[in-house]
């Protein structure tokens, strides 16, 4: 998703930047379902 988030950005301009927090959660390998963690923990 951030990949999407970068595309609009550079395609539409600053509107469309992505959030912080997403890049943040992406740096430390927090990649939702796929690492079990993200947004939500899914290590249950």
């Amino acid at each position: 998703r951030l990949g999407i988030a970068e595309y609009l950005h550079s395609t539409l301009g600053d509107r469309f930047a992505p959030p912080q927090i997403l890049k943040d959660k992406v740096a430390r390998g927090e990649l939702g379902r796929k690492s079990g963690k993200g947004f939500f923990d899914w290590t249950e």
